[in-house]
């Protein structure tokens, strides 16, 4: 169970740092990185979300759609939504969340030391990840892949035509390791520009430090989402890698991964159902199909199986509505993002979303 951890533990105390995707884990950037052992995996995360009274969720630092605040200050966006989904089968309610905004390059420490519980960032499953730092992914919350966006002016087509250009790349990141990979394997040659959080790429990119920037087809969309002159910009056809994005915990916790992972769960099987924020109250009375039943609480024990409220499921849904709500509203082809469901459809719309049952 702790394999990951002791072997983490290892290469800390020797080098400092875990090699991960191309990038690294330094564990120096998070000020509780000495912690970092067996027994923050072994508490009891449920009993210390509950003890301290909110969830602590690791977000990105701005994504449009994704992460980002509102006119008020307050954090919204898709993977937000996540968040304040799994406070409110914890609590009953979502507003029971402190979100602490990470890079690519510090989100693991933080998730691997105990600041946060969940991480939900744009974060790729990848086998080291999951397997050598010791994190375990409860799903996938959106099928991503990574591309470039370059100006039209550049007279390129095609990421294979991108010989010599200069590439800004986020650090600490699986995209760092499939540029190379592509761009290797095209036998073309590219100049990596650095960059630590989106919103350095973007100001990097407009800046022209770079001819291109590549990352996954979403954050791209996202950062044109925000340009002025998004018709003088074009993303290439080219998607470069499988990037299966979902939320993680640390493993060594079971029962933890297991609420973390059936309240996504619960999202996607909700929109499949045809349970929304708008009628989930009173489908919870009680329904015709004991898979709503069990789901919503007016038959099983489900939530006693994972040591809530039977009302664990109603609560999450309710807190931004399923998953078709939450993608259409921040995500969806109405938003300044203007993306379709695509692989994210349920697989019985045409995608490859799909979620174990409800039993």
């Amino acid at each position: 169970m702790f394999k990951g951890f002791l072997i983490g533990a290892l290469l800390v105390a020797v080098i400092g740092y875990v090699i991960v995707d191309g990038g690294y884990l330094d564990l120096k950037d998070s000020s509780k990185s000495a912690k970092v052992t067996t027994k923050v995996a072994a508490e009891s995360t449920l009993k210390k979300i509950q003890k301290r009274g909110n969830l602590q969720c690791g977000i990105n630092t701005g994504l449009p759609g994704f992460a980002y605040t509102d006119d008020k200050g307050n954090w919204a966006g898709f993977d937000v939504a996540y968040c304040r989904a799994l406070a409110a089968a914890v609590f009953g309610d979502p507003d029971k969340v402190k979100y602490v905004n990470l890079t690519g390059k510090n989100r693991f420490p933080a998730l691997a030391s105990g600041e946060i519980d969940v991480l939900s960032r744009n974060t790729t499953w990848t086998f080291s990840r999951d397997v050598k730092l010791g994190f375990t992914f409860i799903g996938v919350s959106y099928y991503d892949g990574q591309g470039f966006i370059g100006r039209k002016k550049l007279g390129v087509k095609s990421a294979k035509e991108l010989d010599g250009a200069s590439v800004c790349i986020q650090t600490g990141t699986t995209t760092e390791l499939n540029l190379a990979d592509f761009f290797r394997s095209n036998k073309i040659k590219y100049e990596p520009v650095p960059i630590e959080t989106n919103e350095e790429a973007r100001k990097a990119y407009l800046a022209e430090r770079c001819d291109v920037y590549t990352t996954d087809a979403s954050g791209l969309a996202a950062t044109k989402s925000t340009f002025a002159d998004a018709n003088q910009h074009m993303v290439f056809p080219e998607i470069i890698s499988k990037e299966p994005l979902g939320p993680l915990v640390r493993q060594g916790d079971d029962a933890w991964a297991d609420i973390a992972r059936w309240t996504l769960n619960a999202l996607i099987n909700a929109e499949e159902y045809g349970i929304n924020s708008s009628n989930v109250e009173k489908l919870a009375e009680g329904t015709k199909n004991p898979e709503i039943n069990r789901m919503l609480g007016s038959e099983g024990t489900l939530g006693q199986m994972l040591g809530l409220d039977k009302r664990w499921a109603v609560n999450a849904i309710k807190a931004g509505g399923n998953y078709g709500e939450i993608f259409d509203r921040y995500l969806g082809k109405n938003t300044p993002l203007g993306l379709a469901r695509g692989l994210n459809a349920s697989w019985g719309n045409g995608g490859i979303l799909y979620a174990p049952p409800m039993r």
